[in-house]
């Protein structure tokens, strides 16, 4: 019999390609699974090795290649990834926010500039990165003024100290070089081995650097991150952050402040927890003032402004905390701020990524002026598009800092700037205190700060038609501590238009737009990283007015209206926590609109029967009604209804994204009367 050879080839071809196929879907998985376990090294291995995927899965793929570079700190990595996803409709607004903040760090500055204004006229309800974005407008608008600042000083690469791992956060204490390195036997989620501190002995002029070792044995733990250690001005205490290390027996599920003090004779006693750490959040980067008496830290607890914040803590002669303060929106944005550094002279030295900078994390110094804390970039060559962090200055006035710009040895590497030998006094203030001689208007007046008057004027319009709305009544509200204060109430003119109204620095305002026949409609307006930089002021005096747009919808009876992003898992009719963001804007417009009855109505996609559907969709409505009867609106003004698949948006649906389109939520209007007068 003869052999068919051209069938055999293709047969062997074939299942080459299927077991290639299977394998690529493992490798698919496996990497999602790494992914949300936040092993971001293990997550990019493996999904860069799919290079053939159904291609409804091809963005979200490329989406998670670039969340995984980011979130490992590997920004320019994620750039072609982010550009891909957007490309292919990844349907995640976040997705534009962060490819534009990486062509920021890519210095592709125009580029990034032109996303981060098409996030903004996305109009999220993301408001620490609408506040973002606002900022980042700003900086682009300075980056080469930026540039022009030039500290003119020769840092230079410690080699003697960096490796291919990662050097930050150097500090001399006791005739030692101490710093935070990569360089346990226990590797993190980043592919590089756990923090330590570490130490290197040097001489005065640091002409002569000692082979690095291991700080202190009993600051030391195999399978912690451990870093960035700070000394008391007498050098018997030492406070530095420590992360978990994933066991029951661990006192926190995150990273905290510890405490360890030395004992002549025996060394640095064993760290104990710091009372004023808050254990279900990030704290870290510690810093003493002057005197010894406060403790500045980075913190992502609740009541910041978004990602890290910088806080203060008293600490008294005992060593006992006081409670924590947040060092307010002046210094905080809604990035990270990290990596306080307090100066003999009273300066208050920073990393932030949220004001304005080149590119990644850029160094900063904060004094008091003219009664108010101004916030200054340092310029070059202090910082680059990449991370520079972790400054400190010694008694010689020698200048330290980290950084992952380019041409460096590792990772993360210390640079250093030796300064020319002169008499130095230690004023042992702390920074940004009015009590201060430092902190004081006479010291400290600065006769060229200029002043910025705000504005902001607005359009109300028809949403459906586009046409402008006169004799709509708009209320502005000042919100404050929560609350909200009456700024102002005006009518729109013939034209639809309404103000100039005067506007407050850092300020959040609502409006608050009524018409009849027409839902009344609240629109926040945030000054915060909208301020003008005193860089680019040329007048004493300047005007500048904001415009904004509120959009009213018209409402009759029998309308509907879709509820977007309610979601529930699998056969449930629980409400999940997403779910209950979206239905709590569904009881503001109930409460705004207290004329309004409204019907719930839930439906489902086609699969499943018609009679599991029904009694599915039912169960979901019920489920929100008595969500939003939880939440302070009368029962009598709502009727839940189950659609099950009877009502379908799209028949035939066959993707996931059709049958979403089916699976909806729905309010419609039942009765209405003219509106009364909105709850505040």
């Amino acid at each position: 019999m003869r052999k068919s050879y051209p069938t055999l080839i293709y047969l062997l071809l074939l299942l080459g390609s299927s077991i290639s196929s299977f394998a690529q879907l493992q490798s698919y998985k496996k990497g999602l699974a790494s992914f949300e376990k936040g092993y971001y090294d293990l997550a990019v291995n493996d999904l860069l090795k799919v290079k053939e995927i159904d291609p409804s899965q091809q963005a979200k793929l490329s989406y998670t290649i670039a969340e995984s570079y980011r979130l490992s700190n590997r920004w320019i990595e994620s750039l072609s990834y982010y550009k891909e996803a957007i490309d292919l409709g990844i349907d995640d607004p976040d997705a534009v926010f962060h490819y534009a903040y990486a062509l920021k760090v890519n210095e592709q500055y125009d580029l990034a500039k032109a996303q981060f204004a098409k996030y903004i006229n996305l109009k999220t309800d993301n408001k620490v990165y609408n506040e973002w974005a606002n900022r980042e407008m700003s900086t682009l608008q300075i980056v080469d003024l930026i540039k022009e600042k030039d500290a003119e000083l020769n840092f230079r690469n410690l080699r003697e100290i960096n490796t291919e791992g990662a050097e930050f956060s150097p500090f001399i204490y006791d005739g030692q070089l101490v710093f935070s390195a990569s360089r346990k036997d226990k590797l993190y989620s980043n592919g590089l081995p756990f923090l330590g501190i570490y130490s290197a002995k040097v001489n005065a002029d640091l002409t002569s650097i000692g082979e690095a070792g291991l700080f202190s044995k009993n600051i030391f733990d195999p399978e912690r991150n451990e870093g960035t250690p700070a000394f008391s001005p007498d050098g018997k205490t030492v406070i530095f952050a420590r992360s978990n290390s994933g066991k029951r027996k661990d006192l926190s599920p995150d990273v905290d402040l510890y405490i360890s003090r030395k004992v002549p004779g025996s060394g640095w006693t064993e760290p104990i927890l710091v009372s004023a750490s808050d254990s279900a959040s990030w704290d870290g980067c510690p810093a003493f003032s002057g005197d010894g008496r406060t403790i500045y830290f980075s913190s992502t607890r609740p009541g910041g402004s978004g990602g890290m914040d910088l806080y203060r803590v008293n600490m008294d002669a005992s060593g006992r905390f006081g409670n924590p303060t947040n060092m307010g929106k002046t210094l905080n944005t809604p990035g990270d701020e990290m990596f306080p550094y307090v100066s003999s002279d009273g300066k208050l030295y920073f990393a932030s990524d949220g004001h304005p900078g080149l590119g990644k994390l850029d160094l900063f110094v904060a004094e008091r002026r003219a009664g108010k804390i101004s916030v200054e970039n340092l310029g070059l060559p202090y910082n680059s598009s990449m991370d520079d962090f972790g400054l400190s200055i010694d008694e010689n006035k020698n200048i330290f800092f980290s950084s992952n710009r380019r041409g460096g040895v590792g990772d993360d590497d210390i640079y250093f700037y030796q300064a020319p030998k002169e008499e130095v006094v230690a004023e042992n203030v702390d920074p940004l205190n009015p009590k201060n001689a430092k902190g004081t208007d006479t010291d400290l007046d600065n006769p060229e700060l200029k002043t910025v008057n705000y504005f902001l004027k607005g359009a109300v319009i028809d949403k459906e038609e586009g046409f402008t709305v006169p004799e709509a009544k708009v209320a502005v509200y000042r919100i404050e501590g929560g609350f909200q204060e009456l700024e102002t109430e005006l009518v729109t003119d013939p034209e639809g238009t309404f103000g100039p109204i005067r506007l407050s620095e850092d300020t959040d305002y609502m409006l608050i737009v009524e018409k009849k026949d027409y839902l009344t409609k609240r629109d926040g307006f945030s000054m915060y990283g909208r301020s003008i930089p005193q860089i680019l002021l040329r007048k004493p005096v300047t005007d500048t007015t904001y415009t904004t747009e509120v959009a009213l919808e018209k409402v009759f009876v029998g309308k509907t209206f879709v509820l977007e992003n309610i979601y529930y898992d699998l056969d449930k009719a629980d409400i999940r926590q997403d779910a209950a963001v979206e239905l709590d804007k569904l009881v503001q417009i109930l409460l705004d609109n207290p004329a309004l009855k409204i019907e719930l109505g839930s439906h489902t996609d086609v699969r499943g029967t018609d009679m599991y559907n029904l009694r599915l969709s039912q169960r979901r409505a019920d489920s929100a009604i008595e969500y939003i009867i939880s939440r302070g609106i009368a029962r009598d003004r709502l009727v839940a209804q189950g659609y099950g698949e009877t009502e379908l948006k799209i028949e035939g649906a066959k993707t996931e994204e059709e049958h979403q389109v089916n699976r909806r939520t729905e309010f419609k209007v039942l009765s209405m009367t003219e509106n009364q007068t909105p709850i505040e």
